[in-house]
């Protein structure tokens, strides 16, 4: 055989994957459709957020966090409805991640060198119900080096393997077929891609110079989702939440196509839940793009105001930072809005420049560097916006500036081919909201949830603006963002047991063969239901990929070093 197990992908769950399996010396080949400087995939160009729960972190911020709390937001998160067939395993998954993310999680990415940012952030702060979709408290965990840092460990550890004689890199070879012989998996066959030089995360060819084979004790399927390939997107695209975009910005790189999906149908694999997916509301164009209709999505923190395309500021809990997919469900199910694929953020420079991050590594680079000073310096004592977010300002073009309200609407209604907005609607909205920030309380929703955000020390000093007057002109000047549903995740996928093993259309594992990561709906088929917590991502790879790895390895024959 050529190798003890074949691991296809070299994303962070394959990596995961691989790490476990030479570390119990076995021999793994790594295959890749991209070069050797995709090493990491995806999860390199991520935020590198990460999901804990009662850590020395929230527990420094006088956050009060336990498993009970956070399960309960899983489970009203998710909303799983299909645990007969479905999400048989997907709740099983859900509640060992839970516990993982409660339990030894953070010991154990800190024996790979993994640290976080002092202040954890409050993602996805639900929709206004207790037993609701959401996270009750702060327990979004930034990685010092973000995506690229968490990464970072498991490549090495893998070029390591690679000296050692007990890894061996395939990239360029695309598969294209699972290889079962008696209902096992033996292998892998596929397309030898011609070279191709291209940077990190740039479109590389689809030419072919060669067909391969390799054969193997077992197989690990770590390929991804669906985010680049918009024709799947909109395939799978569920009912429920309405028609999908004619135009949406990508969050992902080229080669996150989906493909293995059906490839693995094609083997007798069980797909489930692939109606579930998540994709952001507030993509932007990224002004220096470097892949196919690359989008950047805005991290806001909850002052922006928000409006449909004509002008209607969004019900609760449409709120920014609130509920990713009710907000995505609410511009594609309205009917009068559905015909437009784009929503507005109206804010203020002073909300800006304290509110506004953006998600990925690239986009981080005090964070992506480890540089402390810089991040002590531009986030939380400088004076203006981080610089990646002045590029935006400067250079973007879904943003306008401008003194009045009546020069940003008619700036604004430059964006579109019509001119949808009205200045005295917007206006009539604005001073309602602003009438409200005399007080300390409020009956508006957002405003109450600024003034509840800022209780929290780590949103008051780095991630919330003094509440203030929109209108106010000493805020000012008005910005204007047009915001598009920007692409990013599968939540369905291959359905497995708890130990990562794929299973066949009859529910029972298909033997040698394995799946983790986001193919996998990062384990079970689907573990985060309809909603994900956030933070869950990068997690649900590093838990599915240890273990599939540690499944997969008793199942191979140790050898001794030589041995073919």
């Amino acid at each position: 055989m050529d190798a003890d197990v074949i691991v296809v992908g070299a994303g962070l769950a394959g990596l995961v994957a691989a790490h476990e399996l030479t570390s119990r010396g076995r021999r793994v080949a790594l295959v890749d459709q991209e070069n050797a400087a995709n090493l990491g995939g995806q999860a390199f160009w991520s935020f590198g957020g990460l999901f804990l729960v009662d850590s020395p972190e929230q527990r420094r911020l006088g956050i009060k966090d336990s498993f009970d709390l956070a399960w309960n937001d899983w489970q009203g998160s998710a909303q799983f409805d299909r645990t007969d067939d479905e999400d048989s395993w997907a709740v099983r998954w859900a509640r060992a991640y839970v516990e993982f993310a409660a339990g030894e999680k953070r010991t154990w990415l800190a024996g790979h060198g993994i640290s976080f940012v002092p202040t954890v952030g409050w993602a996805e702060r639900g929709d206004l119900r207790a037993d609701g979709h959401g996270n009750s408290v702060p327990r979004f965990h930034v990685a010092w080096g973000t995506g690229t840092g968490v990464v970072e460990p498991f490549v090495r550890h893998a070029k390591q393997a690679a000296k050692d004689g007990l890894l061996t890199f395939y990239h360029r070879h695309q598969v294209d077929e699972l290889v079962l012989e008696g209902g096992a998996a033996r292998g892998v066959r596929g397309t030898v891609l011609a070279p191709d030089d291209s940077a990190r995360g740039v479109a590389s060819n689809r030419d072919r110079i060669g067909d391969f084979e390799l054969t193997a004790q077992a197989v690990v399927v770590t390929s991804g989702g669906i985010g680049a390939n918009h024709d799947i997107v909109r395939r799978y695209w569920p009912e429920r939440l309405g028609t999908p975009p004619g135009e949406m910005v990508t969050g992902v790189p080229a080669y996150v196509d989906g493909r293995m999906l059906d490839i693995s149908a094609e083997a007798g694999v069980r797909l489930v839940n692939r109606d579930r997916m998540w994709h952001y509301t507030e993509g932007i164009q990224n002004w220096d793009p470097i892949w196919p209709g690359h989008g950047i999505r805005i991290l806001p923190g909850p002052s922006s105001l928000w409006f449909d395309a004509l002008g209607r500021r969004l019900p609760d809990p449409c709120l920014p930072g609130y509920d990713t997919l009710n907000t995505l469900k609410h511009l594609r199910t309205t009917q009068d809005i559905a015909e437009h694929d784009h929503s507005w953020f109206i804010l203020t420079r002073k909300i800006v420049e304290k509110e506004f991050a953006l998600s990925g590594s690239e986009q981080n680079p005090d964070i992506t560097a480890k540089d402390r000073k810089a991040v002590l310096r531009d986030r939380l004592l400088g004076k203006g916006a981080p610089a990646p977010v002045q590029a935006f300002l400067d250079r973007g073009v879904d943003f306008v500036i401008a003194d009045t309200l009546d020069k940003l609407v008619e700036k604004m209604n430059g964006l579109t081919e019509k001119a949808l907005l009205d200045v005295d609607t917007l206006r009539r909205q604005i001073q309602a909201r602003d009438l409200q920030m005399a007080n300390p309380y409020s009956k508006d929703a957002q405003v109450q949830g600024i003034r509840n955000a800022r209780r929290y020390i780590g949103d008051r000093l780095g991630r919330v603006a003094t509440p203030h007057r929109v209108l106010d002109p000493e805020a000012g000047p008005l910005i204007a963002v047009k915001l598009h549903v920007l692409t990013r995740k599968t939540l369905g996928g291959i359905q497995t047991d708890l130990d990562s093993r794929a299973l066949g259309a009859d529910g029972q594992p298909v033997e040698g063969l394995y799946a983790a990561g986001e193919v996998a709906g990062f384990g079970g088929g689907g573990v985060h239901g309809y909603n994900a917590l956030e933070g869950t991502f990068l997690g649900g790879c590093l838990f599915s990929g240890r273990a599939a790895g540690r499944a997969a390895a008793p199942r191979c024959r140790r050898r001794p070093p030589g041995a073919t």
